[in-house]
């Protein structure tokens, strides 16, 4: 009977081990998870925040092209302005003649 209550007192705290260890690995478990869900949160504002930032360059660079294309549009007028004034003046020579 010693012998079986040996085992048993054995049995009994290889159980306690095995439990206290559960116990242990399952906090791990849960703050791995809970790391996991802070990581998930942090990718996703990055990638709101990235598609925001895309958004705000999309707007800039339309902006840019407009800005651009206002300059061009008064070259563009400066340069006929004085077409016509070329022409006008063919005009009053040919007339002149």
């Amino acid at each position: 009977m010693a012998d079986n209550d040996k085992i048993m007192a054995l049995f009994t705290t290889r159980v306690r081990q095995m439990i206290l260890q559960y116990n242990e690995l399952k906090k791990e478990n849960d703050e791995l998870y809970a790391m996991v869900d802070k990581r998930d949160e942090e990718l996703k504002r990055l990638r709101e925040s990235l598609e925001q930032a895309r958004k705000d360059y999309e707007s800039l660079k339309t902006a840019k092209m407009m800005e651009i294309s206002d300059g061009d549009m008064e070259s563009a007028k400066r340069r006929l302005s004085g077409l016509i004034r070329e022409v006008n003046k063919c005009i009053t020579l040919l007339s002149g003649k």
